[in-house]
């Protein structure tokens, strides 16, 4: 197939040889490795899983592209670095895209366009964006074989910077940025993407804090009912409405807590212990930990907060946590089991940086909550394709753009025949072996 609105060109000559160029290699693809996504997705069943979440108004005799179709295509995209649909302009006769999604190179039709996939992504309407939503918190317990003992789920924001006037879009003064600040939940354990929630740009409210924890809650629990639940997050989640909620709901959590004067002069006699052993023997940097009853203001009981105590050349540093866990030490509870948080973040970098979740450039809402959830989806393709690799080999832990480099940024030509299709990827390949033993892995269990 000749492109013919591309002119020839030419690189340098070698060795007196002429060397030009032209689009004309034929049916061939530069992402061989949308392959692996498909079987990944077969096996997660989540494109239509998301489907069923949207109603089909469509004249069915005219349907061409199925709502599970067009979520398959839109989502392979995104995990192959295309994050715009406008670029399925051209890969809907890619031959590779085109057999991932279940459809003949050569015979069969081409995929769905860009304004198809625009209409999509706008045609939900906010009942039909809830239950899209919820069917991300479905997949991740879908994932578990059994009902776990018990989950330890991170939540965090994150700040979506955006470049016009879009619903929820505000101006946020700590990022000095006009943004929103989606909702991420993780169970970081496993590096599973829980849920995902668009919302405005400005810090939660302890009423939206609890309403968010509360559908979490009573979605997993409609399901999982004797799973014990931690949530984790940082200073913005510890409001007194999310706190006493847990409470009353058999929810542990452990959140992080600004530091005041009251509540820094309960663990003084630590932090001269600990600043005095540093000056004493001339150390670079003492660490201590301390545990008080604390009640703020706003609160209306005592609380079991934990101080991190840090002493270095610098100066004196004290963070603090508040939980309603009995147990665990104070080292333990903050260096061990709230510090594990921070991997949360390396997730929602994956999501934004390697997924480009922050294309959130729809004008309505509910489109761009519908977007946040196709990257999502892309994020389960991914981790599936990460998790099928041996332990043993670097890719096991890679970040999901090396993947995409190295597994499925792959050249390979497609040949349909008359009784099968075959595909030919690059002799040179470095990975071909690792590829070779994927499919077996990712392929559905199931009939």
């Amino acid at each position: 197939m000749t492109d013919d609105t591309i002119p020839l060109f030419s690189f340098p000559p070698l060795q007196g040889k002429k060397v030009p160029a032209a689009f004309d290699g034929g049916r061939m693809s530069s992402d061989g490795g949308v392959m692996l996504l498909s079987l990944a997705e077969r096996r997660l069943g989540v494109a239509e899983r998301l489907a069923r979440c949207i109603p089909d108004r469509r004249d069915r005799s005219r349907i061409a592209h199925t709502i599970a179709d067009m979520i398959r295509a839109r989502v392979f995209a995104i995990c192959c670095g295309y994050e715009d649909a406008d670029d399925l302009d051209d890969l809907r006769s890619d031959p590779a895209f085109k057999l991932a999604c279940g459809r003949l190179p050569d015979t069969g039709r081409d995929l769905c366009s860009q304004p198809t996939l625009s209409r999509l992504e706008n045609a939900p309407a906010l009942r039909d964006v809830m239950r899209l939503t919820y069917a991300l918190v479905d997949q991740w317990m879908a994932s578990y074989a059994t009902a776990p003992p018990s989950v330890r789920l991170d939540i965090d924001d994150t700040c979506d910077v955006v470049h016009g006037h879009q619903q929820l879009s505000l101006f946020n003064a700590h990022y000095d940025e006009r943004c929103f600040l989606p909702i991420h939940v993780y169970d970081t354990e496993n590096s599973r993407p829980v849920a995902v929630i668009l919302r405005p740009g400005k810090t939660p409210s302890g009423v939206e804090v609890r309403a968010h924890l509360c559908r979490l809650v009573r979605r997993i629990r409609a399901r999982w009912q004797m799973t014990r639940i931690l949530f984790r997050g940082d200073g913005h989640y510890a409001r007194p409405e999310a706190m006493t909620w847990c409470e009353e709901n058999g929810v542990d959590y452990v959140f992080g807590l600004p530091g005041t004067k009251p509540l820094s002069r309960k663990v003084d006699e630590t932090a001269d212990a600990v600043r005095t052993e540093r000056a004493i023997g001339d150390k670079d940097v003492v660490r201590g930990f301390a545990e008080t009853r604390h009640r703020a203001g706003s609160w209306r009981k005592e609380r079991r907060a934990v101080a991190r105590i840090e002493a270095t050349r610098l100066g004196l540093d004290i963070r603090f946590i508040v939980t309603n866990l009995d147990d665990g030490s104070p080292e333990w509870l903050y260096a061990t089991l709230y510090c594990a948080r921070g991997q949360a973040e390396n997730l929602i970098k994956l999501h934004k940086a390697q997924l480009a979740s922050d294309r959130t450039s729809c004008r309505s809402a509910l489109a761009n909550q519908v977007r946040l959830v196709l990257h999502t989806a892309a994020y389960w393709l991914m981790l599936a394709v990460r998790d099928a690799i041996p332990k043993s080999r670097d890719l096991a832990k890679a970040e999901f753009a090396t993947l995409r480099l190295r597994l499925l940024k792959i050249a390979a030509r497609v040949v349909e025949m008359a009784s099968r299709v075959r595909l030919a990827f690059a002799a040179a390949y470095p990975e071909a072996e690792l590829f070779a033993s994927l499919p077996a892995v990712l392929m559905p269990s199931g009939p």
